[in-house]
């Protein structure tokens, strides 16, 4: 995108797939700046594990905590690379107690550095007791390791100084004693992650980084499912709510026993996915709509027909691509743990499940409370229909979220976003995919709160608001509010007791 060009900052997750090691890498880049969106956290949801990278010289920031927390809550396996050690960086014993007092989790450094404060010399592997010797070169290249015995090898020990040999020395000694010991078993239960140091730029320590994630990382999880609606539809999903729990039981019908499992391993014969990003004009020249589907169980085959669960139609599959930058490659088949874009589907939307079984169905997708708010206007009435249309493509890919607010008498979209950030995107990829300029005007409000499902017309005429509070609808017709603080908010749920608000709107059935 021209604008992360022109801002040298990344706004949107990148989908690639390359081969490393005789395995396939599926890599979802995320945005780290501290604005980045949904979009972000829904990519998290189509990942078995994480790679998180931490500035050697900042240490953790409050997107990588976030983010964090986003994994801990699915049990995600996180490898740490700590980057940038060829500048001057912070204590490396400070940074692993950051990670275990900020973030709560065990950190254990399969390598160590060699010289900091500008002065870095390489890694120390503690499993295999190697030695990787740094060297500034052009093209990111560096001298060949030197297996060692220890850290005191003649080889090693004439490239440094007294000060830092016996700082290092004392640093491995201490984390043999004192450090976390090294657990399988808690690394893949995402309570322990492996800390690597290095140079990202200088593609030194990322090699290391890449062998130790293939070595500890697990393949394709399995994932819950909850029943269809074709299946429901068909009425078979009766024997589910008589006890058919896992894969079928007694009570279902003979021929599905296991037509309906709460969770589908990826050797599951039947093919399944979930959309978890929609991005249009990726190729500026086709106008096309990108939907990038996580395989979650069986074989996925060019021109196969599926069932879009969300509305029990039956769907051909034609044409499927995987992406490195800006190159297309079509997909011929595909397996669990794959990502594949299909070109075109305006009827797909983010979260919808694909399967050849009806009976499968994925709730994968999690919702977060916009945090900032503003109106978007239309300036150039000529630019009316490109500018509804831009919109409305960007609000399918999720980029943000639109409300109406209750008895407006102008029909202005009111934005609503994780980060402002967003806000500059969709005006940004207004004007330059759809020729349609706009005007921004932030609106009155900090924080929004859903009410209950179900409410009428005379119960929100009822509801006292604070000075300054609106009523507004989510794109289901959810009702919620709009404070302008959380103080507005709180005095609400005081004189409205009998209408609980809630951080996020009610929980959309699968379809």
């Amino acid at each position: 995108m021209e604008l992360e060009r022109k801002r040298g900052i990344s706004v949107s997750s990148t989908v690639l797939q390359f081969e490393y090691g005789g395995f396939f890498i599926n890599l979802l880049d995320t945005p780290g700046h501290k604005d980045f969106s949904e979009d972000t956290y829904r990519v998290l949801t189509a990942v078995d594990s994480v790679i998180m990278v931490i500035d050697s010289a900042k240490g953790i920031e409050t997107q990588t905590r976030k983010l964090f927390e986003v994994c801990r809550q699915r049990g995600v396996p996180i490898f740490t690379f700590m980057n940038k050690c060829d500048r001057p960086m912070r204590d490396p014993l400070m940074l692993l107690d950051e990670l275990e007092k900020v973030l709560g989790i065990g950190a254990f450094p399969v390598n160590w550095p060699i010289g900091t404060d500008g002065d870095f010399k390489g890694v120390y592997d503690r499993h295999s007791r190697q030695v990787h010797l740094f060297e500034r070169t052009v093209g990111g290249q560096y001298r060949a390791p030197v297996s060692v015995g220890g850290i005191g090898d003649p080889v090693i020990r004439g490239r440094l100084d007294d000060q830092t040999f016996h700082r290092v020395s004392e640093e491995l000694g201490m984390l043999d004693l004192a450090g976390e010991s090294f657990d399988l078993d808690a690394v893949l239960a995402g309570t322990t992650t492996p800390v690597f140091f290095g140079s990202g730029v200088n593609n030194f320590g990322v090699q290391l980084l890449l062998d130790g994630f293939l070595k500890y990382s697990p393949g394709p999880a399995a994932r819950r499912s909850v029943v269809g609606q074709a299946y429901r539809q068909s009425g078979a999903a009766s024997a589910r709510s008589n006890g058919a729990e896992s894969t079928g039981g007694s009570d279902a019908p003979p021929d599905r026993q296991d037509a309906c499992p709460s969770m589908v391993q990826p050797a599951h014969d039947a093919f399944s996915g979930f959309i978890f990003k929609i991005q249009a004009n990726m190729d500026p020249k086709h106008r096309d709509r990108i939907a990038f589907v996580r395989i979650c169980s069986g074989r996925f085959e060019r021109d196969m027909t599926v069932v879009h669960a969300r509305t029990g139609k039956k769907v051909r599959l034609s044409s499927s691509h995987k992406l490195f930058g800006n190159e297309r490659e079509t997909v011929d088949e595909g397996y669990a743990g794959d990502i594949i874009g299909l070109v075109g589907h305006s009827e797909f939307g983010i979260g919808d499940t694909l399967t050849t079984d009806p009976a499968i169905a994925y709730n994968e997708i999690p919702r977060f409370t916009p945090e900032t708010f503003c109106y978007l206007h239309n300036p150039n009435t000529g630019k009316y229909k490109q500018f509804r249309q831009g919109l409305d493509q960007l609000l399918q890919e999720g980029v943000v979220q639109v409300l109406h607010l209750r008895d407006s008498a102008v029909k202005v979209p009111l934005l609503a976003a994780v980060g402002p950030l967003q806000f500059e995107v969709v005006q940004y990829r207004l004007e330059a995919e759809y020729g349609a300029p706009s005007r921004r005007e932030d609106a009155p409000f900090n924080v929004v709160r859903w009410l209950p499902a179900g409410l009428k017309d005379d119960d929100l005429d009822a509801l006292v608001l604070p000075s300054g509070a609106r009523i507004a609808y989510d794109t289901d017709n959810h009702p919620c509010v709009l404070f302008s603080s959380e103080w507005s908010a709180n005095y609400f749920v005081e004189t409205n007791p009998k209408f609980p608000l809630a951080a996020l709107p009610p929980v959309k059935e699968v379809a």
